[in-house]
């Protein structure tokens, strides 16, 4: 309570109360551009940034009458939750942005959203996918699926693609993502399977390396599957020690699989593996197929889920922003328009897919299934719907 009543004050001495003059509209994105994971914050960048190269490239963004050249303003979190919110706190009282896109992680994202609510700022994360993100905070909004869904969706897959009467699931219990979506998985694959399915539920911590001990229960505890509901950068190491002792049955993960960091450190060791994401370059088709071209040919490679994010997310709220008669010059009204137009956007087309925004910042949106084929590329292999 003592920091919230810190940050009001803060706030009503700091925040200016007009739009910058000057035909730009300017965004802040809260991103991981350093640090353990810099591959999705830099991916997400790179959707961002082509978004706005097209926009800007069409004569920029039109409100009312007049047309804006979009502007992004880069704050690096570094994937830390206090650089998170300096981040934060930077992007809306010193450069005066509009409206925030990111941070990605949720262990990021939930803090951040706590100062974007409290400033009044409206935040839009690509892939921060835990509930507490955006609950009781109607400035905060999300371009994914939620945890709850995700971890239904592979319970779901693991017990009908292999038959999987019992399950086993490894996760860092230490930070919110992959507790809270192993958690999730654990509720879901139990209401199906019955209690005490989920037969192994071991937890470490972020600086836990050997990881031997869980995972030798693991193996003894004659689960069908393993769900690793890890980041990217974890997943390598985890794989092979898991393999190491004695582990030959099916793996899955969730979205934060996803990553040129994958591959580059896992290589064959992950081929043939499943993990739930929002997007899938291989196979893609409609709008989809486009931006993976045109993303292919400005980066030369293919788009991830994070990339796809970054560019629905910034679209978003670019949409809403284009929806205003005109930007006030009160800058605390501009926000608070920009935040309501949000929550109305209904049959938005993104790059990752439709989605219905609501006031609870929480869209809803389909899951895809992705197999890492034998090319070691990330290939739809399902779609799951709400």
């Amino acid at each position: 309570m003592r920091i919230g009543l810190l940050l009001l004050l803060l706030f009503s001495f700091i925040v200016p109360h007009h739009v910058q003059a000057g035909q730009k509209v300017t965004i802040g994105l809260n991103l991981p551009l350093t640090g353990a994971r810099q591959a999705t914050g830099v991916s997400s960048k790179e959707g961002a940034e082509l978004l706005r190269e097209q926009i800007n490239g069409a004569g920029g963004l039109k409100i009312g009458d007049s047309r804006y050249e979009v502007e992004f303003v880069y704050a690096d979190n570094e994937s830390n939750p206090q650089k998170a919110v300096a981040a934060t706190l930077e992007l809306i009282t010193k450069h005066n942005v509009l409206g925030i896109v990111g941070p990605n992680a949720s262990s990021n994202a939930i803090p951040a959203g706590n100062i974007c609510e409290s400033f009044k700022t409206p935040m839009i994360s690509p892939t921060s996918t835990n509930p507490k993100t955006t609950e009781g905070r109607p400035f905060v909004f999300r371009a994914c699926f939620l945890d709850p869904f995700q971890g239904d969706v592979m319970a779901n897959f693991a017990i009908k693609e292999f038959k999987a009467t019992k399950a086993a699931v490894l996760y860092d219990i230490a930070s919110a993502y992959p507790k809270g979506l192993a958690e999730f998985f654990k509720t879901a694959f139990e209401a199906k399977q019955g209690p005490n399915s989920v037969v192994a539920f071991e937890n470490f911590l972020s600086n836990e390396k050997d990881l031997t001990l869980h995972l030798d229960r693991i193996v003894a505890s004659g689960a069908d599957v393993l769900f690793l509901p890890q980041y990217a950068h974890e997943i390598p190491s985890i794989i092979e020690q898991a393999k190491a002792r004695g582990w030959t049955k099916p793996i899955l993960g969730g979205d934060a699989w996803e990553s040129s960091d994958l591959m580059a450190k896992c290589g064959d060791q992950c081929k043939g593996l499943f993990f739930s994401s929002h997007f899938g370059a291989v196979g893609a088709k409609g709008k989809t197929l486009t931006f993976v071209e045109q993303y292919k040919a400005k980066y030369n490679q293919l788009p991830i889920g994070y990339a796809a994010l970054g560019y629905d997310a910034a679209s978003l709220m670019l949409t809403a922003i284009g929806k205003l008669d005109g930007l006030s010059p009160n800058l605390l009204e501009t926000r608070a328009a920009i935040k309501e137009r949000i929550a109305a956007i209904k049959g938005f087309e993104g790059v990752s897919g439709t989605l219905d925004m609501n006031a609870s910042g929480d869209p809803a949106k389909s899951a895809v299934i992705i197999k890492i084929n034998d090319k070691g590329e990330f290939e739809s292999y399902k779609i799951e719907n709400p």
